[in-house]
């Protein structure tokens, strides 16, 4: 026999950012109680709207499994004494499981006998569970916040304003801080009453009579269905930001989609400006035209019916319009100010008490952006957009516009930059120095914002690293790797002649000439590139096989876009070519017996005495430098071909020649012939990391 089960908690108004987590943490420790109570059941629902939490399990069992479970004890050996009575270890592992020693078994497990002991258990009615089980998943429930009411300790997201648990028809007895439980739920806070859930199948459709729609999928179809009908009876594209959907979804529990307009004056702020504000501070959905451009109108979602929109709507524009009327004047005053002006105000802004002002740190940017300039082997007209980016990168972070919208930081700057007269990369290199700002960001399309991003991120990294700012398990505050995420993408995507070291090396040399304190550890750059290789590792993780990876990244990552070629190389060839481990295994014996050689000794070919022998060093010798040509070019593939020649005289080698030979001369030869043929192996890879 089974029943439904409904716990409903009822809450004063839940922010939005915590419902979806709270409500699946909620299925989430219901489903296990459930388990470990060992009461079956059919499956949970959750349901969540800004004032309730819910779970509705389905035919949950109306008794408990009954269970015989057998657990092993020590081994006979241990179990029995010498003169064949039961031993304190024995005796103590049934007292353990609350049998007598009468009731062990013997039974054989890898050619051990071992002591066995059955417990049984009867299962007991589920009812008499319930408020302990319930009680229970409430207070484990952990939230980002969380609060105290009246004179209680309890804590939890928000007040508990009522409690719905139902059994079937019964109502479970259950009381938390003072509220308890029933089958009385609250409908909407001004559409509707009371409602009584007579049992919990009807849970949804008595909410829904009360103007909830506690189902949050039903909920967000319902307004994207909306949306989209506006969209379409107006010729309009509705700007539909996934997190911002998330939002106005948990704001609601009837919602219905209106659209309000907004004087077409405001159209000459840049409208990144207008579709913030409209986003961040109103929770408003953008408006376009077919071409992307704004439209001077918005939607909204109401937490109602759809009775006086037009009143809700004209509210809503009277709103927006001082929302916008603030962002004009903010727009109109950051231009009065000059770009010398602004960089002279960054000089009183603490970038971190360690690390000197965020003056300091522009200078930094420069002089990084400059040595990478050269190294990159940029012209003249580039290194001077360069610099000039270097310079004003930041300057926007004084202006009122970004200080009210910060993540505005970089748009404005390349607005008002070009207002200003500035070069067209130099105004888009200070938008573009801020990229990639996420996983899946674009990355700088100018040379200009390439540079500075690259120095404005290992500046960062550097400078966090050099105090003792390392990212460790969840904790990375200043966001260092995804910075350095950004940079391993930055030169893949480029495909850019630098290294990790040659990127290390001048952001630490720019921080030892311009910073007055040095905090410099002797393994800062050693820190440094364990650091990039755990982003380069995850980077290649995505479509490459671990031992792949694996092989790859012991072989060295300084050089990014050669590390991802070696990988995707030997990726395709384990994939493609069935004979290719012969290869592997040649190149990996080779290895195994090249780790006893002399290093810096030569091969002396006069003393290579087998034909074999002198056959492997001929091939090598010819394909070393086609083999360290393809390599220096990021022919990954084709180096790969190269190095798999030396197969068939490898296996002829090990075949036919005694490595370890007597003659110390000869052995030390051979080995020392191995050792080149490694060094050319392992610099594509350690392929003995591979797995067949």
């Amino acid at each position: 026999m089974s029943k439904d089960l409904l716990f409903e908690i009822g809450l004063e108004e839940i922010p939005a950012r915590f419902i979806r987590a709270a409500m699946e943490q909620l299925k989430d420790r219901t489903e296990k109680w459930l388990e470990s109570s060992r009461i079956t059941h059919s499956g949970v629902n959750a349901y969540a709207t800004p004032r309730r939490l819910t779970v509705l399990v389905k035919e949950a069992a109306e008794r408990q499994e009954d269970i015989s479970e057998e657990v092993k004890g020590p081994s006979r050996k241990i179990a029995l004494d010498a003169s064949g009575e039961w031993s304190k270890a024995a005796l103590g592992f049934a007292r353990s499981q609350g049998v007598s020693p009468e009731q062990f078994t013997f039974k054989e497990l890898a050619g051990v006998e071992y002591i066995y002991a059955t417990k049984n258990s009867d299962g007991v009615e589920t009812s008499t569970l319930l408020s302990e089980g319930l009680h229970g998943i409430v207070s484990s429930m952990t939230f980002p916040k969380n609060m105290r009411w009246g004179a209680y300790d309890f804590k939890f997201v928000r007040p508990i304003r009522w409690l719905v648990a139902l059994f079937g028809q019964e109502i479970i007895e259950l009381e938390i801080t003072g509220v308890k439980a029933g089958n009385a739920s609250r409908g909407h806070r001004f559409l509707g009453t009371e409602a009584v859930i007579a049992e919990p199948a009807k849970y949804v459709e008595t909410m829904s009579t009360q103007h909830v729609l506690v189902d949050v999928k039903e909920r967000e179809e319902l307004i994207l269905n909306q949306i989209n009908k506006l969209a379409a009876d107006k010729s309009w594209t509705i700007g539909i930001k996934e997190d911002l959907l998330e939002e106005v979804l948990f704001l609601v529990e009837t919602p219905t989609v209106l659209f309000g307009t907004f004087d077409p004056s405001f159209l000459n702020i840049p409208q990144e400006v207008l579709i913030t504000s409209m986003r961040e501070h109103q929770r408003y959905f953008p408006v376009f035209d077919a071409s992307g451009k704004l439209l001077p109108f918005f939607v909204t979602v109401r937490n109602g019916n759809a009775e006086s929109l037009d009143v809700i709507a004209k509210g809503n524009e009277k709103v927006l319009r001082a929302r916008l009327s603030d962002a004009k004047f903010f727009y109109e005053e950051d231009q009065k100010l000059q770009i010398s002006d602004a960089l002279a105000k960054l000089e009183t802004i603490v970038y971190h008490e360690e690390l000197g002002s965020v003056g300091d740190k522009v200078r930094r940017i420069r002089a990084i952006s400059d040595r990478l300039a050269v190294k990159l082997a940029l012209s003249g007209t580039t290194a001077d957009e360069v610099s000039r980016t270097a310079d004003i990168c930041k300057f926007d972070l004084v202006m009122q516009m970004v200080y009210e919208f910060p993540e505005l930081q970089g748009t404005m700057g390349e607005d008002y930059a070009r207002k200003a007269g500035e070069a067209e990369h130099v105004a888009k290199g200070i938008f573009e120095h801020y990229q990639p700002r996420f996983a899946g960001d674009a990355v700088p399309s100018t040379e200009a914002g390439l540079v500075v991003s690259i120095a404005d991120k290992i500046d960062t990294i550097v400078g966090c690293f050099s105090i003792g700012i390392i990212p460790t398990g969840s904790q990375d505050p200043y966001a260092l790797r995804r910075q350095a995420a950004g940079i391993v993408q930055m030169v893949l995507e480029h495909k850019l002649p630098i290294t990790l070291q040659e990127i290390f090396d001048t952001a630490v040399e720019v921080h030892e000439n311009l910073r007055a304190e040095k905090h410099f550890a002797a393994d800062l750059r050693i820190n440094l590139y364990e650091f990039f290789g755990l982003r380069v590792k995850r980077l290649l993780s995505d479509n490459v096989r671990y031992d792949v990876v694996d092989a790859v990244i012991a072989a060295g990552f300084d050089d990014i876009v050669d590390a991802v070629g070696r990988s995707r190389a030997l990726m395709d060839t384990v994939n493609g070519q069935a004979d290719f481990k012969i290869t592997v295994d040649s190149l990996t014996r080779v290895s195994n017996l090249a780790a006893k050689a002399d290093n810096g000794v030569a091969v002396e070919p006069s003393l290579l005495k087998e034909e074999a022998e002198r056959k492997l060093y001929e091939i090598w010798q010819a394909i070393h430098t086609p083999y360290q040509a393809a390599m220096n070019a990021r022919n990954a593939a084709e180096a790969l071909k190269i190095l798999s020649g030396l197969k068939d005289a490898v296996t002829g080698f090990f075949d036919s020649v005694m490595v370890m030979a007597e003659d110390e001369q000869i052995r030390t030869n051979r080995l020392a012939l191995l050792a080149g043929i490694d060094a050319d192996s392992k610099a594509f890879a350690d392929f003995g990391k591979l797995v067949w």
